[in-house]
């Protein structure tokens, strides 16, 4: 067993190192993590809505069987059978010491729906922060990621250029520099509408 364990913490130990170094991919794992727990939350309340329907269903019927057997006490009593109407009146008070406890449930049921709910919510924001934390990484490291190809592509250059001129020279950084700018511009964008969502 100890082998194992020994092996379970080298790994923990190697994934927060990996982590730790990609953090757009620790968001993205705790982005799904939280996406889980959104679709816990959300069958949490389907089951929580269910049983509260159940139980509806149910005080539906005692209150049915407790009117029944109420009609009967006093078809009891009317013809005289203090016997029949005590003994209904047992039953009637049983029925509704169930109504009680079935109200009591669903009421509980309710609140676990409410509170299942509150939490779906939190879980829901938590997950959208993530996720526009995880959009700005990306645009982070993208930008990173070019300004490093710009940064390589101006020191890999030759010098066989200066050559044909400053004309030619002249133009092509020109144009260097528009499609920079425009990468940046659309960035820039990027990062606008992401802010927003």
């Amino acid at each position: 067993m100890g082998l194992f364990d020994d092996l379970g913490r080298f790994f923990e130990t190697r994934l927060e190192e990996f982590l730790s170094k990609n953090p757009h991919l620790e968001l993205q794992a705790l982005s799904e993590q939280l996406r889980e727990q959104e679709e816990d939350s959300l069958k949490l309340i389907r089951d929580f809505q269910l049983k509260e329907k159940e139980m509806q269903d149910q005080i539906l019927s005692t209150a049915k069987e407790v009117q029944r057997w109420h009609e009967r006490i006093a078809k009891a009593k009317a013809a005289g059978r203090e016997d029949l109407a005590r003994s209904a009146r047992e039953r009637e008070g049983a029925l509704l010491r169930q109504g009680n406890q079935l109200w009591g449930k669903m009421q509980g049921a309710k609140e676990r729906i409410e509170q299942t709910k509150e939490l779906y919510r939190k879980i829901h924001t938590r997950r959208q922060e993530v996720d526009a934390k995880a959009a700005q990484v990306a645009a982070q490291r993208a930008a990173n990621k070019t300004q490093q190809n710009w940064d390589a592509a101006g020191w890999n250059k030759n010098d066989s250029k200066s050559a044909r001129g400053n004309r030619d020279t002249n133009d092509s950084l020109e144009q260097e520099f528009a499609r920079w700018e425009t990468e940046e511009e659309l960035e820039r964008m990027k990062r606008n509408m992401g802010n927003r969502a």
